[in-house]
């Protein structure tokens, strides 16, 4: 099976967006780029019984290469960011905080220094039909210079250089945008943080984390 491992990384991303809450029913897609060719997520697929044979592969114009059901319906908006970023995977959902901040804000402001994981303040891109060329073209112009974006009335993408990475910044932008909602809730103006500390964020971010030793790591 051509590029099983990343089917199979797919199908486990979209089991664990129902996990942890982060889609209804079989809202949201996944992919991933390898090459000349986009592993993404079937459209309508239970994700309970999702496994990796039935995740297809496809060209960057979207033809089949390998796909027994019909990709998701969300693949020109797919295909459209991996030919506008430098993208490797792509994590899209329809979170209740993202989605809902999505309707009234034309950017997620800084409000929490967690922004600096995307690039900056959170560009909402305008309403256009799922499944559209038209959305395709706003989210991508959205995500220029970031790593995540709302999309209007709709839901939430993020970005990375693999799966792991846009789908941990895919939790933490729906953390941001529950915390933005519930600031927004108090009436009272909502403190932001200024560029240059979100640039700072950034750098002290780039480094964080640690690796655990190999045997603790497996254990």
């Amino acid at each position: 099976m051509l590029h099983e491992e990343a089917r199979r990384d797919v199908a486990a991303a979209c089991q664990r967006l129902a996990r942890d809450g982060l889609v209804v029913g079989t809202a949201g897609n996944v992919s991933v780029r390898i090459g000349e060719h986009v592993v993404v997520s079937p459209s309508g697929v239970d994700y309970d019984l999702l496994r990796g044979e039935h995740v297809g592969v496809h060209d960057l114009d979207g033809a089949p290469v390998e796909a027994p059901l019909k990709p998701s319906s969300e693949m020109p908006l797919h295909l459209a960011v991996y030919a506008r970023t430098d993208a490797e995977a792509i994590v899209h959902n329809h979170a209740p905080a993202s989605t809902a901040l999505s309707t009234v804000v034309d950017e997620v402001p800084t409000s929490h220094y967690y922004t600096a994981m995307f690039g900056g303040p959170v560009r909402v891109a305008p309403y256009a039909t799922f499944g559209t060329d038209a959305l395709a073209e706003n989210v991508a112009a959205a995500l220029d210079g970031r790593l995540g974006a709302l999309m209007g009335n709709h839901g939430a993408l993020t970005i990375g250089a693999d799966l792991k990475g846009a789908y941990d910044r895919l939790a933490y932008l729906e953390y941001v945008c529950e915390v933005q909602l519930r600031a927004m809730a108090t009436g009272l103006p909502v403190r932001t943080l200024p560029h240059e500390e979100i640039e700072r964020v950034a750098v002290l971010l780039g480094s964080y984390g640690q690796t655990l030793p190999e045997d603790d790591a497996t254990a």
